[in-house]
């Protein structure tokens, strides 16, 4: 089965599934009434996100400049740079660097691009234990699923759900408060952070002129990854940089209020280096992979290049009526919703995941969400566009559009069979993709214009 046909089927089964939707409908519910409530605080929201829009501009134009200018001023503070283009050369980068320390447990905070290049399965693949700490991340983990959501990866659990899972595998009462589950995970995990040899992290921003990496967190788990390892390794999209530390003022408001409707989240970090000689803490070697992995492919193309804005905030995702009803999972993507189907075809080939970007209603209330204006719906048009122009569609689907467009563009061809034969085609070949959950349209006995024909004749004997 393609990546296509198993989407539909996914979504098929998602779109009907009434205890996901109820359970989507109540967290998405949560994030709308704090997210409206955090946004009410800009003075002037749309300033801010037109801002951050030419400021991510300017970056896309100058990443050729920008980049090196960060990998300067990092290794002036004694860190390493690793250019990857691919999620291989990520892969080989990380497990060298841990087998050269003798490395077998690995802990990691929240990081997208580490579930971009699978780094957990490879690392287990050779005798590395990696632990997920960010609750979230932790949860699915246990459950042996791939996050949900950008941002709250267990978003499609109930709290029912969660503590079910902590019952089977850790013995906790099946009544367990979310206070008591969240304990008794910090229990679990707190060990980890002191007997990991590796910390590895994401990036939510790459600071050029400080040589620095930004860190978002809410739960303190990122801090801990970062500080008690001996090593940090951070794994970062090369689409992350901004030009100054000062830009921070205009971005971590923006991610937090748009991610989780907070002002600020509760734990905001800035790394520039491994420890230095006057700090008392944090690791003795940091590194810092810059991942390509398809990011210059889309760079490359002009109308799209705006998608690299993202700032990986997820409104996108929470404003979407497709993903509301098909979910996560259903993308079969690390990066699923609106945002994920325009970057999925360039970052891993659009022959493969041109579907993703039919898979929208183009209502737009991605592009308003969006809070550095990527104009997201259009995007998804000319990601259709680009796939019909490299003709990766399929011959049948060729074929109808071409007649189709035949049809449409004649009336005597669009007229040329009845309405018992257009009844019959479309009952014996659209019934399956068409009709399965709606009623097919009839189509009267006589078109539109023959019966204006007759209508016009009658008129003139009259």
């Amino acid at each position: 089965m393609s990546v296509a046909d198993d989407f539909l089927v996914k979504a098929d089964e998602k779109a009907f599934d009434i205890s996901h939707r109820n359970t989507i409908n109540y967290n998405i519910g949560k994030y709308n009434v704090a997210v409206n409530r955090g946004l009410a605080k800009f003075e002037n929201l749309e300033a801010s996100k037109r801002k951050a829009h030419v400021l991510k501009w300017r970056v896309m134009e100058n990443l050729d400049k920008l980049l090196p200018e960060f990998e300067s001023n990092f290794q002036k503070r004694g860190g390493k740079v690793i250019w990857a283009n691919d999620a291989a050369e990520a892969q080989k980068e990380i497990l060298q660097i841990i087998q050269r320390v003798g490395g077998k447990s690995v802990i990691k905070s929240k990081s997208m691009t580490t579930e971009e290049i699978h780094l957990n399965e490879f690392l287990d693949e050779h005798g590395v234990q990696s632990l997920e700490s960010d609750l979230g991340e932790y949860i699915v983990q246990l459950l042996g699923q791939a996050p949900y959501h950008i941002v709250t990866p267990a978003m499609h659990l109930s709290k029912e759900d969660i503590a079910k899972l902590f019952n089977e595998k850790f013995g906790t009462p099946t009544d367990a408060t979310p206070e008591q589950l969240t304990q008794k995970a910090r229990e679990l995990l707190r060990d980890k952070y002191l007997t990991a040899d590796i910390g590895i992290t994401g990036g939510n921003f790459l600071i050029a002129d400080t040589g620095s990496i930004a860190l978002t967190e809410n739960e303190g788990n990122a801090r801990l990854t970062t500080t008690f390892p001996k090593i940090h390794i951070a794994v970062v999209g090369i689409e992350k940089i901004i030009p100054s530390i000062a830009d921070l003022d205009l971005f971590w408001p923006l991610l937090a209020s748009h991610g989780t409707g907070q002002n600020l989240t509760v734990y905001n970090t800035i790394l520039s280096g491994p420890r230095q000689a006057n700090e008392t803490d944090g690791p003795e070697e940091m590194y810092v992979i810059l991942l390509d992995n398809g990011r210059t492919n889309l760079l490359a193309q002009k109308d799209q290049r705006q998608a690299l804005y993202c700032i990986r905030c997820g409104a996108c995702l929470n404003a979407c009526p497709v993903y509301k009803n098909i979910g996560g999972h259903t993308y079969s993507t690390t990066y699923s919703g609106p945002i994920g189907s325009i970057i999925t075809p360039h970052f891993k080939g659009m022959k493969e995941f041109k579907h993703l970007s039919y898979a929208s209603s183009l209502c737009g209330k991605c592009s308003e969400v969006c809070p550095v204006k990527i104009d997201i719906h259009k995007m998804l048009l000319l990601n259709r566009r680009d796939a019909v122009t490299a003709n990766e569609n399929t011959a049948t689907e060729n074929l109808g559009w071409k007649l189709w467009k035949k049809g449409m563009k004649k009336r005597s061809f669009m007229d040329f069979f009845g309405g018992k034969v257009k009844n019959f085609v479309l009952k014996t070949f659209f019934k399956k993709g068409w009709g399965k959950y709606r009623n097919m349209p009839e189509i009267a006995s006589k078109s539109f214009a023959k019966r204006w024909e007759e209508h016009q004749n009658k008129k003139d004997l009259d």
